[in-house]
């Protein structure tokens, strides 16, 4: 069967999925244009500001409209943070304390947070005598038993939820799934903080996890919410409890929210927020079309493509590394940017292998424009997401077929 047959093929199956996902995308910026008129954001909020920050109205109408789009009481958005796991880390280190124990029950955490939490001599959670245990998961879902017993026998300031599959062969986790983990923690008796790491899944559902029990989510800009145009930055999002201490890690304590400025104005993270919701509309579509199309050629691909996901990621599973790193480079060579470029594995700052990535990306790294990446392990898994336009994300699905074929 040639390429395009496949791929029409695949668009004739995915129609009622598609349009799933155009609701949802209608749903989301509906939800963020209400909060961009409810703060009465103007022009005068993507100026820049300098020094301190004091007053700089751009910053904290950002925030509020983050945080009325998130179901939040307040939240933080800024360019000072600087990846998602440095904004994860941020949020963590404002809530925890010395002799704090948190437990994480969503399995091991992303490469990245391993060496945050357990790191020795490094400036970690451990190094500051701050524990974290892991309830593994049970064919990809949490181990509500093992969850009960876990909090029965400790008292914990914080139970941590990983929204996304990170480098693990599972579906990620719904937003109804994660408000089954929220009411059953406090069904338990747990009157602490639930953080969830929100990264790669927002807006592909009508809520957010602040808006099901979750007291803090946290994110990176060059993933959705920035909507490809983001520069850089995170955000913090929750309870006003909690976000007073956090503002006081992302600054100093004395002075929390009340400074930050921001040389290049903020329109960029504006407008990346207005169009974010359309944008994972896109990525989702796109996903889903390379998706069926592997899977029509027997490749295992998760999530299945016969739902809408939950969130951007997609795993495709190879039997060699050629095949993975084959894969990576056919997704580099359909970018707009560095497309004559191969890439190569390299040891990455926070990753326990060799990680090979292809991000020919506008915005460096941006996994909310069409990139891929893997770790050289066993099984060989590559993690395909992001895409601004359908439109390119079909154009590269026809020719990594043609390449795999």
């Amino acid at each position: 069967m040639r390429t395009d047959e496949i791929i029409i093929s695949a668009e004739e199956r995915l129609k009622p999925l598609f349009e799933q996902i155009d609701g949802i995308a209608l749903f989301n910026q509906e939800k963020v244009l209400s909060a961009f008129s409810e703060e009465r954001i103007a022009m005068r909020h993507f100026m820049q500001s300098n020094g301190y920050g004091y007053g700089d109205e751009g910053r904290d109408s950002l925030g509020k409209v983050f945080a009325r789009t998130f179901g939040a009481e307040r939240a933080i958005v800024s360019p000072a943070l600087l990846s998602g796991t440095h904004t994860i880390t941020v949020a963590l280190f404002g809530i925890l304390r010395p002799d704090d124990r948190a437990l994480i029950i969503t399995g091991t955490p992303y490469d990245t947070i391993r060496k945050v939490l357990w790191g020795e001599g490094n400036g970690s959670f451990r190094d500051f005598g701050i524990s974290f245990d892991t309830v593994e998961l049970q064919n990809g879902k949490v181990d509500f038993p093992a969850v009960s017993d876990r909090l029965k026998k400790h008292d914990y300031k914080m139970v941590y939820i990983q929204r996304s599959r990170g480098y693990e062969l599972r579906d990620s986790f719904t937003v109804g799934e994660i408000e089954k983990m929220c009411s059953f923690v406090r069904a338990c008796g747990f009157g602490g903080c639930i953080f969830c790491d929100n990264c790669y899944g927002e807006f592909c559902e009508t809520k957010e996890p602040t808006e099901v029990g979750a007291d803090l989510i946290a994110g990176s800009l060059i993933k959705n919410p920035g909507g490809g145009l983001a520069p850089t930055g995170g955000y913090i999002a929750g309870r006003e409890a909690f976000m007073e201490l956090v503002e006081g890690r992302l600054t100093a304590p004395s002075v929390g929210a009340e400074v930050g400025s921001y040389a290049y104005g903020y329109r960029q993270f504006y407008q990346g927020f207005f169009l974010a919701p359309h944008v994972v509309s896109e990525i989702l579509k796109g996903g889903l079309l390379i998706g069926a199309c592997l899977e029509s050629l027997g490749y295992t691909t998760y999530p299945k493509a016969d739902g809408v996901p939950a969130d951007i990621t997609r795993a495709v599973r190879f039997d060699t590394e050629k095949q993975l790193t084959d894969f990576i480079v056919s997704v580099q060579e359909c970018s707009p940017v560095d497309s004559f470029v191969r890439p190569e594995a390299w040891d990455m700052p926070g990753y326990e292998n060799k990680v090979i990535m292809a991000a020919g990306t506008f915005v460096s790294g941006a996994t909310s424009e069409l990139s891929a990446d893997a770790p050289i392990r066993v099984p060989y898994v590559a993690y395909f997401q992001g895409g601004l336009t359908y439109e390119h994300l079909k154009i590269a699905c026809k020719r990594i077929l043609e390449k795999l074929m």
